[in-house]
């Protein structure tokens, strides 16, 4: 499936590529939960601060990591789809944090291309933007549905990054799991991590993280000293530079 795009395919020299769950988003320990109920359904008792370690993996990854290599795999699918149903139910629910909607806008604003790039289902996904009501601001977003393999491995930026079309070198992600940071790595991205989704500063730098701020309105608020600052700031100089040519 190709992802969501809209947009010039040619107008942006950079781009700021966002996690969605635990970054924008306040549903890691929804995560969290409709795992552990999952994994219970289907007679595996796995502890909550485990699953949580593992949130922001791809659910294949997540599910490999947690239950003993000796299982029948047979019923991985399943715990999988029980996962799925469990975190629909949470739908109605979710809820942006704060200076999610704004951050995307002042990205937006400042010329940059916005994608998000997460390991959620298309379907989990469409109800997360349904959440954050910022699609006027969102120029591509990939899913689980976009990828061969799912975080760490950075394919789901790749795919993100296609589709706004824009290199590695002129991008920035924004990130909540130690996942999202060697994603990012992964690629030569610098990873910006946010401990709203429940991860220590000191876990995201040990991950990769070139910068760490606590949620969204903490990045808004330092935006111009951060990462995606310096992003804007070679937008507005080339486009200072256009204006004069």
């Amino acid at each position: 499936m190709a992802p969501q795009s809209h947009g010039p395919a040619s107008w942006w020299r950079g781009a700021v590529l966002f996690d969605v769950d635990g970054t924008l988003l306040d549903t890691a320990y929804v995560h969290t939960l409709a795992w552990w109920q999952a994994f219970r359904q289907h007679q595996h008792d796995v502890p909550m601060s485990a699953i949580h370690w593992c949130v922001g993996m791809g659910g294949d990854r997540l599910v490999d990591s947690l239950l003993p290599a000796n299982r029948d795999k047979d019923a991985d699918a399943e715990i999988l789809a029980s996962h799925a149903a469990v975190f629909a139910m949470n739908w109605p629910s979710l809820g942006a944090f704060d200076g999610a909607k704004d951050l995307l806008a002042q990205c937006h604003a400042g010329g940059l291309a916005v994608a998000l790039a997460s390991s959620a289902r298309k379907e989990d996904l469409a109800a997360s933007r349904r959440a954050l009501g910022a699609d006027a601001f969102i120029h591509a977003a990939t899913s689980s549905n976009d990828a061969k393999e799912s975080k760490p491995a950075p394919d789901i930026l790749v795919a993100a990054l296609e589709a706004v079309h824009v290199p590695a070198a002129n991008a920035v992600y924004v990130g909540d799991a130690v996942w999202d940071m060697k994603a990012a790595a992964a690629l030569g991205i610098p990873p910006i991590g946010l401990t709203c989704g429940g991860r220590s500063a000191a876990e995201l730098f040990d991950a990769g993280a070139a910068e760490v701020y606590a949620g969204p309105r903490d990045l808004l608020d330092n935006l111009q000293a951060s990462a995606i600052g310096r992003l804007l700031a070679l937008e507005s100089g080339a486009g200072a530079s256009g204006a004069g040519a």
